[in-house]
Parts: C-alpha cells; sequence; structure tokens
C-alpha cells in the first residue's frame, strides 16, 4: 500500500511572497531553496522527490517544511545560533599553562617556541586535558605572543654616559649660533631593475612588483641632517672609505660658511681615520660628536634613511646605478622643500635608565633596535 503524502497548506499571501523569492536573481541561494520546497510541497511531491528537483537532501526537506508548518514564513529565516560554553579553565591549570608557556620548550621537541596546539599535546602527557583555543584565550588575556621576537643591544662602551650625555644635549639644546647636524652614510644602496614592469595600485589589491631582478651595482649616500630644520645635505660616491667621507665633509663646509658646525656621527673607523683628523685640526670651526657603540640610533639621520628607502628606493626600478643616483637627488630636492625637524622628546636621564641595565635582568623593556 503506497505511502500517504501529506500535502503542506499555504495562503495565498505565503505563496506570492514565495514566488517572488523564487523569482528574484538577487536573493540569497538559501532563501530561494527554502522557498522551492516548500512550495513543492503544496504540490504533493514526496521528500526524496523534492530533494532531486531542489538539489538538496531529504533531512533538509523535511526540516524547511517542517518549519513552514509550524511558523510560517519567519521559519524560513535563519536562527541566530548560541555559541558553545566555553571550557572553564581552573586556576591550577592557569597556572601551569602561564608556567610552561613562560619557560623554553624541552631540548627534545626540538622547537624555540611554544603553539598553542603543541603546548596542548604537551600538556596531555602530564594528564591536563585543555583545548588550544583555551590556550589561545588565555595568552590573550595575559598579553604572551610567542610566536614574536625583538631584539636588543647592550652598549660596551667605557663613555656611555658621557657620549649619551653630549649627543642629547646638541639635540635639545644646541650650542647658540652654532649649527648641529646629524651625518652618516647608508652603504651599498643597490640599483635593481625588476624583470617586469610595476602592477598599479587598485582597490582591494596593493601595487605588486616581481621578486627577480637584475643588480646594476651600488652606491653609498652620505647624509648630512640640519637638526634645526631637517634640510638633507647629500652626496653619492662608489664607496665610503675616509675618502669619501672627507670629501663629504669639505662640501658640508663649503654649504655652511664661516659657521660654526657640531656633527654627529657613529663610531665607523673612516670617520675618525688620521686624515679626517688631521682635516679637523685644521678646521676647527667643525667638531664631531661620536655616539656610543650599538647606539647608532641617536644619530637623528638614521630616520631620513628610512624615510628615503621606504618612499623613493625599496619599491623602485632603476636601469643603472646613475638612475637611482638621480632617483635620490631628486627626492632630497623634493623632501628638502616640504622636511620639518624630527622632535627629539627623551632626555640623557631617560635613555640612560634603560641602556645602564644588567644584561642578567633580561628586561624586555630595554632600548630596541
Amino acid at each position: 500500500m503506497p505511502n500517504r503524502v501529506r500535502v503542506l497548506e499555504i495562503s495565498g499571501s505565503d505563496r506570492a511572497v514565495l514566488e517572488r523569492r523564487v523569482r528574484d536573481r538577487g536573493a540569497p541561494a538559501r532563501d530561494v531553496q527554502r522557498a522551492r520546497i516548500v512550495l513543492l510541497s503544496t504540490q504533493g511531491l514526496t521528500g526524496p522527490q523534492i530533494a532531486e528537483r531542489v538539489g538538496c537532501t531529504e533531512p533538509t526537506v523535511v526540516l524547511w517544511r517542517r518549519r513552514f508548518a509550524k511558523e510560517g514564513l519567519a521559519g524560513l529565516e535563519d536562527r541566530a545560533r548560541t555559541p558553545p560554553p566555553r571550557t572553564t579553565v581552573t586556576d591550577e591549570v592557569r597556572d601551569e599553562i602561564l608556567t610552561v608557556t613562560l619557560t623554553r620548550p624541552p631540548a627534545e621537541l626540538g622547537i624555540t617556541h611554544w603553539s598553542s596546539r603543541l603546548l596542548a599535546q604537551w600538556l596531555r602527557r602530564s594528564g591536563t586535558r585543555v583545548s588550544h583555543d583555551s590556550i589561545s584565550r588565555l595568552w590573550r588575556q595575559f598579553g604572551i605572543q610567542p610566536w614574536r621576537c625583538e631584539t636588543f643591544k647592550f652598549s660596551t662602551d667605557p663613555q656611555l654616559e658621557a657620549k649619551i650625555r653630549d649627543v642629547v644635549g646638541l639635540y635639545l639644546n644646541p650650542p647658540d649660533n652654532a649649527i648641529v647636524l646629524s651625518v652618516d652614510e647608508n652603504s651599498q644602496v643597490q640599483a635593481l631593475d625588476r624583470t617586469a614592469p610595476m602592477l598599479p595600485l587598485r582597490p582591494g589589491m596593493p601595487e605588486r612588483q616581481t621578486h627577480d631582478y637584475h643588480r646594476h651595482g651600488t652606491t653609498t649616500l652620505f647624509a648630512a641632517l640640519e637638526v634645526a630644520t631637517g634640510k638633507i645635505t647629500d652626496a653619492c660616491y662608489p664607496r665610503h672609505r675616509h675618502q669619501e667621507f672627507l670629501k663629504f665633509l669639505k662640501q658640508v663646509a663649503k654649504t655652511y660658511p664661516r659657521q660654526e658646525l657640531h656633527l654627529v656621527c657613529d663610531n665607523y673607523a673612516t670617520h675618525k681615520h688620521p686624515h679626517v683628523r688631521a682635516w679637523l685640526e685644521r678646521n676647527p670651526r667643525i667638531t664631531l660628536h661620536f655616539t656610543p657603540t650599538s647606539r647608532s640610533w641617536l644619530n637623528m639621520v638614521e630616520i631620513f634613511f628610512g624615510i628615503i628607502t621606504r618612499q623613493a628606493i625599496r619599491r623602485g626600478s632603476f636601469t643603472s646605478v646613475q638612475d637611482l643616483i638621480d632617483t635620490i637627488r631628486r627626492f632630497i630636492d623634493s623632501y628638502n622643500e616640504r622636511c620639518q625637524p624630527f622632535a627629539w622628546t627623551k632626555d640623557a636621564d631617560t635613555i640612560l635608565a634603560k641602556a645602564q641595565r644588567s644584561p642578567k635582568t633580561k628586561d624586555p623593556d630595554l632600548t630596541r633596535h
């Protein structure tokens, strides 16, 4: 005896709404599917027949036919899903997770830091069952990020304090009627020629460039940043020996004639070459001030090197070294028209409070590179 098919009864207004949904090409596919299931159910078709026509499973047909019969059109809407309750981590488990996280992983694992999944697996060995999601939430709560790593450097310069006070003093309280310049060289600037043209920026898509390139050589950018105004005096040379540095010093001297100059430099050997010292003795209006070892970030011109690298060099494509040099000069000419001085905000005492801490403390707030 064949099974009786229960025909779904539907009002005229509901039928009109469902038929509009089926005809609406912009309607979500799930809404169209549910409307078709209900309409076909009014024609006396079986569940398998409706599932075959709509392209779904029979349990899906049963679900939406039942919900429409009970709730009408409202039954075809998505219901807000209640998220599963979070697993409560006890204080003991929390302390164990934090303790293991802040400890270097065992050598037998061959890893340098924990991931949430690896830690969850490791804790199961000791009988502590906890999900990696619970570990991730706990890390976020306490601001722990095992996948991140930053660097630091301790200065062993015996004149650390004197040099910091000297350089920072020039920035915050420059001598009267004198000009303070931050001088350094950016060596090995490469003229890279991309093998294909840059793909332009588009909505939702960043500018793109090929990873392969041709090398056309390098140049060294010498720059002197005037601390009071931010203006740049520059020169490009093939090498960065004491000869090139001395040539650049003479260029800076001509740029600021008959004025007292104080130049902040790092401890590169060419800056202290005997020929450079001899020239400085013959030009007493120019004084070099050296940053402490491993503290070249005290040199303000490093900020400018970062700017020109990001804005003009890193994403550029150059057919020759001369093309690179021309680009650098155009950028600096334009930069000098809009430049502003960098504001040095930390005094020497604040810097020394961090710089003189013992390496044994492993303080995470040490001066970073």
